[in-house]
């Protein structure tokens, strides 16, 4: 303000900020009004990121307790409120669309709850099962007609698993089965049991799916012996990671800004952004406090400042890794 205005043109502008900081209170309550609350996430705002068009969310579970209870050799915990219609309200929130259904630990090898997640959600929905060596190809080929892409094998123990379902002997017995199919394979597991694995993982016939950021710890970083080696895997052109926030990543920054997991998701990112997806781990099984979903999304800003790449990480690949250009 120059020495020379007048009180009134004081007054005037005094007025005008006083309007505008009252405008600005009233759009944040009307954003307030508008805000989601989703059960098992913190939080009810929206990301700061936009999702772009077909935005995948790759990694997340359906729990259907009345429609689907758990078998009777389930000796994992059921997490509530964690239907498909819980999770169309998280997509509302994040303004995603598409999304892939992880068969959770607690379903042992009944993937029907995954399978009618895939239905209801239509064709915008894939899943990822879980089976062990007796499965036949006629179910193989059951659940590839209901939308399964892969097999997870969980098998990292600090994933809180009180009865493990499959064992790393599994895996390639089983790639071999499912690679007529076109799937994939994804594998929880430790960041030195995976290094200490490369040599299976470099016979797998089919691609290879690593979730949470390979489990390497953010402390460790580039220098963890995990890096290097899905490092060379990925430079192979049939392996990818899934940028994610979940129980099976450990942080010693943790939220909300989860800085050193972000170092390392950047340090992929440079390396070969072809080969990651995002994933958000709803309903966070195994963790007591639920994180901010819209605040994990957000990190993708982080790890891929670049609007060109994120797309890729967030469209492109997971459309290539699903087939969602697929008809189901």
């Amino acid at each position: 303000m120059s020495d020379g205005e007048s009180p009134t043109r004081r007054t005037f502008l005094a007025t005008a900020g006083l309007a505008a900081v009252s405008a600005g209170l009233l759009i944040r309550s009307r954003d307030a009004s508008a805000q989601t609350s989703v059960p098992n996430s913190s939080g009810t705002a929206s990301p700061t990121l936009q999702a772009p068009p077909n935005t995948c969310d790759c990694h997340h579970h359906i729990y259907d307790a009345v429609r689907f209870p758990l078998p009777a050799n389930s000796s994992n915990p059921m997490v509530s409120q964690a239907r498909a219609e819980e999770y169309q309200l998280l997509q509302k929130r994040l303004r995603t669309t598409r999304s892939v259904i992880v068969t959770p630990a607690p379903y042992v090898t009944d993937n029907r709850v995954t399978l009618d997640a895939i239905a209801r959600l239509g064709p915008a929905a894939r899943g990822v099962a879980v089976v062990r060596p007796e499965v036949t190809d006629a179910e193989l080929k059951a659940l590839d007609r209901g939308g399964i892409r892969g097999i997870r094998f969980s098998l990292n123990p600090s994933a809180a698993l009180l009865n493990p379902v499959t064992t790393i002997d599994m895996v390639e017995p089983l790639s071999k089965r499912v690679a007529s199919l076109g799937w994939h394979v994804q594998i929880n597991l430790t960041p030195d049991g995976i290094a200490s694995a490369e040599a299976l993982w470099n016979r797998l016939p089919t691609p290879i799916v690593f979730d949470h950021i390979a489990g390497i710890p953010g402390r460790a970083g580039t220098s963890h012996p995990a890096y290097a080696v899905v490092r060379r895997l990925l430079d192979k052109g049939t392996t990818w990671v899934k940028l994610s926030v979940g129980n099976g990543t450990s942080s010693d920054e943790g939220p909300p800004t989860y800085a050193d997991l972000v170092r390392l998701g950047q340090e992929f990112v440079k390396a070969a952004p072809e080969r990651l997806v995002w994933g958000s781990n709803w309903p966070h099984p195994g963790d007591a406090q639920k994180p901010d979903d819209a605040m994990l999304f957000d990190l993708m800003a982080r790890w891929s400042p670049d609007e060109r790449t994120r797309r890729r990480i967030l469209v492109d690949n997971p459309a290539t890794l699903y087939g969602f250009d697929r008809v189901l």
